[in-house]
């Protein structure tokens, strides 16, 4: 057997049946291979950062590996920024980077490049295949260490002669050993509930799959029952929300505000969260947005068991207390102008029933949270890493991996560009998708971050040469005329009325669609 089929084959019967894919010359091996491996669904993309995003959605909703075939060091620095975004949600992930024959290596061919430390920088877990009789057992390798615990990227380098030579056989996955995964510490726990009952302010802060339904819960009832506030961290990579559920609001994004939520504690215990911090540091002020003197308690480090952990606290600290269900109710329609509030309150109002909502409005996404906690069961992913560019391709991996149910991505101008050929692979699949763009003609972001600089900063006082480096609008950018290149239905809303038009008709209609949003920049 030729190492190619001995790869396809390991991953298909270790669980990874979708191969999210860009693929070039030294990866040919690989996808003639697919023909005989019809269990593999190979699913194919224009540009590499939507094949990893993809792959982050999928593992997202799955909790399964996908694989990503990218080609060569460029092909994996293409996908680099959405491979970050995976590391940092704790996505399984098995990425597949063809490299050229062994024998080609010392020629230096033009597109030869160090794939190994490049690979390193996002991967838990990296392999070379020396010889057609390592691929299946490395692959085996990358399957396991990829699931974890703790889960995360595994990347597997394929030199060409690898893949076309025979001599290769599948190899079985085993599962990496769990030892201490599912174990408590008692001691860490009896200073939680300590923490938490002792009088003093104490802050609950949760992530990782805390932010689940039976996280939530158990997290609602040791609020309950002990008068913590409770608080998610910023960018959960899953979160399960309405339907009953506990709201948990999330620690800001904006520092100064976060530091206004976390004020006075005494404590804070962690469950699948980090000890809070900035996400940028800016002059004369700490990054730290721990309070001064906080005692800090970790019951379950990030990515780690924090749902078991909960709920065995809240038995320690909550017997007997039930979580207080969410709210219940949608928003009323608005009418007339559409704002980022106001296009909040439509979604709020029609988000459909077991939606997957796939967050990246940033700036204009203001009043989500409020919007549809109340409203039917959905589940929300964000964005944990930062880097812009993750919501149309991890849209297409939810939406491959959860086929009944509908996909909203709620996607800012700025960051819809990045990946904007996402939406040729959502019209190849049929994929149920509908995309919110919010086109405010700006990186509303960061005229807030330049703000923050201050004018000392910005030459005569108007900062006028930065602002433009920050403005969308000249030219202007065309979603509707974009979305139909690409073979998807697109329409335009300037006004609430519109835009509640606009998503009922997306949803009456299955496969991919459009809407972009015309809403004005929160920060001028």
């Amino acid at each position: 057997m030729r190492g190619a089929h001995a790869l396809l084959h390991t991953l298909v019967d270790g669980g990874v049946d979708v191969c999210f894919a860009n693929p070039g010359t030294s990866e040919m091996h690989f996808v003639a291979a697919l023909d005989g491996v019809p269990a593999m669904r190979p699913v194919l993309t224009l540009f590499e950062g939507v094949a990893t995003g993809a792959a982050d959605g999928w593992g997202r909703m799955t909790g399964r590996p996908a694989s990503v075939l990218l080609h060569l060091g460029p092909g994996l620095g293409n996908g680099l920024a959405n491979l970050h975004n995976a590391r940092r949600a704790g996505t399984p992930v098995v990425t597949v980077v063809g490299d050229h024959s062994t024998a080609h290596k010392v020629h230096d061919a033009p597109l030869d490049s160090d794939i190994d430390s490049v690979a390193g920088t996002v991967s838990r877990w990296v392999r070379r295949s020396a010889t057609a009789a390592d691929v299946g057992p490395d692959t085996a390798s990358a399957v396991a260490a990829a699931l974890g615990p703790p889960a995360g990227i595994a990347t597997l380098i394929l030199p060409a002669d690898a893949s076309w030579d025979d001599g290769a056989a599948p190899a079985r996955v085993e599962p990496t050993a769990a030892a201490g995964r599912g174990a408590l510490d008692a001691d860490t726990l009896e200073a939680a509930a300590k923490a938490l009952t002792g009088g003093e302010p104490c802050v609950l802060l949760i992530g990782s799959d805390a932010a689940l339904a039976d996280g939530a819960r158990a997290a609602a009832r040791i609020a309950a029952a002990t008068g913590a506030t409770l608080l998610a961290e910023t960018f959960p990579s899953r979160s399960e929300r309405g339907g009953g559920l506990p709201a948990v609001p999330r620690l800001s994004y904006v520092a100064a505000a976060a530091r206004r939520q976390l004020d006075g504690a005494a404590h804070i215990v962690l469950a699948g969260a980090r000890s809070p911090v900035a996400f940028f540091g800016y002059p004369r002020q700490s990054g730290d947005l721990l309070p001064e003197g906080c005692d800090v308690v970790t019951i379950a480090e990030k990515y780690g068991p924090a749902s078991t952990a909960l709920q065995a606290l809240a038995d320690l600290v909550a017997p007997g207390t039930r979580a207080p269900a969410g709210p219940a109710g949608r928003p009323a329609l608005p009418t007339g102008e559409l704002t980022g509030a106001s296009a909040s309150a439509v979604i709020g109002a029609l988000l459909p029933d077991g939606a997957i909502v796939v967050d990246e409005a940033n700036t204009s996404g203001v009043g989500l949270g409020q919007a549809t906690a109340g409203g039917p069961r959905h589940d929300w992913l964000t964005l944990p890493g930062g880097a812009i560019g993750y919501g149309m391709p991890a849209a297409a991996g939810a939406a491959v991996a959860c086929p009944d149910r509908p996909v909203w991505c709620l996607a800012a101008d700025g960051a819809a560009m990045y990946t904007i050929s996402a939406l040729w692979t959502h019209a190849r699949e049929g994929l149920d998708v509908t995309t919110v763009v919010y086109n405010n003609a700006a990186y509303a972001v960061l005229r807030a971050e330049l703000a923050q600089v201050g004018a000392e900063f910005t030459g005569d006082g108007s900062g006028a040469v930065a602002r433009r480096l920050l403005d969308l609008d000249d030219p202007t950018l065309d979603f509707v005329r974009i979305a139909e290149g690409m073979g998807v239905p697109a329409r335009r809303a300037e006004t609430a009325d519109q835009f509640a038009d606009a998503l009922r008709a997306a949803a009456a209609e299955p496969g991919p669609h459009l809407v972009e949003a015309m809403v004005p920049p929160v920060v001028r």
